[in-house]
């Protein structure tokens, strides 16, 4: 299993980038700012763009200090397929994701 981690900006943010076959087993969105902050996170396919189409959690708010866990489904990505986020405050917010290749 590999993790990889990057701060969320206020403009689509690409977190993960399948390179071959992956399955994403975590993804852990910590907030380590002093106010709550909403985030929304995209699955995308490889030459896409974020979209409502491909949107699994809109407006998702974490409070102060506060890690939201994303680990009830495991993502299977294709080569090029990227999860992107966005919050409404930037660098506030740190997404670490664990995968695996396929």
């Amino acid at each position: 299993m590999a993790i990889t981690n990057a701060n969320i900006l206020a403009s689509a943010t690409t977190v993960y980038t399948s390179t071959g076959n992956t399955v994403i087993s975590t993804l852990h969105l910590c907030n380590q700012s002093a106010a709550a902050v909403t985030v929304s996170v995209n699955l995308v396919p490889s030459g896409g763009t974020a979209a409502a189409n491909n949107k699994i959690y809109a407006n998702l708010s974490i409070a102060i200090l506060d890690t939201y866990i994303i680990e009830t489904e495991r993502f299977i990505l294709g080569n090029g397929d990227f999860i992107s986020c966005i919050a409404n405050t930037a660098n506030s917010v740190i997404a670490t994701t664990t995968f695996t290749g396929i």
